[in-house]
Parts: structure tokens; sequence; C-alpha cells
């Protein structure tokens, strides 16, 4: 086995167990993962960053993304597994396109008061509308924050 391949899978066991033990976390909103959906977000997880040709390191995105968003009113355990997936493709998509200027913090903050505020839970408004408008404003106008928010 070639070494990234043995690098790949010893990051994917250990982006399984990091994820199966935020259920620890997220049961007391009644939200959690199988094992099977577990997977499917680690898999995921690693086509987006592929897609978005980023590399990460340390524990990546996905634990953080889970607790940011599991007290999320507008999401519940039959489509848990499903959103948590779309947001982080969304999150490594805005990533690249605010051109790195937010830290994860940021954008993970950014995000979720979008998606319980205006978006009320819509994935496409989030994408289309909210974080585009953000991440055209910072591409054409740098950083521009007060106070953690875009000055408007």
């Amino acid at each position: 086995m070639e070494e990234k391949e043995w690098l790949t899978l010893l990051s994917g066991k250990n982006q399984l167990q990091k994820v199966m033990d935020m259920n620890a976390k997220t049961e007391r909103f009644g939200l959690s993962l199988s094992e099977e959906d577990a997977r499917m977000l680690v898999e995921r997880h690693l086509e987006s960053l592929k897609e978005q040709r980023r590399v990460e390191f340390g524990e990546g995105i996905l634990p953080k993304l889970i607790f940011t968003f599991c007290d999320s009113p507008y999401l519940d355990q039959g489509n848990y597994a499903d959103i948590i997936a779309q947001l982080q493709e969304i999150f490594y998509l805005y990533k690249n396109e605010s051109m790195d200027e937010l830290s994860d913090d940021e954008l993970l903050s950014l995000m979720k008061e979008a998606f319980d505020g205006e978006c009320q839970g819509s994935l496409d408004f989030l994408q289309e509308t909210v974080l585009e408008k953000y991440a055209r404003k910072i591409r054409s106008d740098g950083r521009n924050f007060f106070g953690g928010k875009f000055e408007e």
C-alpha cells in the first residue's frame, strides 16, 4: 500500500471515530449519527476537500461543524446527516470563495447565524444568497469586519 493511501485510510478512521464521539454531545438535542451516516460524512468530507482542492491538517472541520449546528431548530434526526453533509460542502466552497480571509470559526459563525436566522434552514438561500454576498464583498473590498460582522 502506498504511503499516501495509508495516511488517507488512517486519517479516515481517526475522523470516523471523532464524528462518532460527537454523538455524546448531540444526543441531548435528539441527534445522533449511525456508523453508516458517519462513514458517509467522512467520505463526503474527503470528496469535498478533493473537489475544492484543499488540504486539511489536524482534526478537520467536521466535528466542529457538527457541534456548531447540532442545536439548530432546523435539524432533526431525519435530515441531520444530509444537512451536515451539505453544510460541509458549502463550508469548503466558501473557504475558497472568500479567499481564506475568514477563519474556520468566523465562517462557521456566519453560516450558523444565517442558517438559523434569515435562511430559516434553507441551504440554497445560505449558499446562493447570503454566503455569496459575503464572499463577493471580501473579493471586492478585502476583509472589512467590525466586531465579527461585515461593515455595510
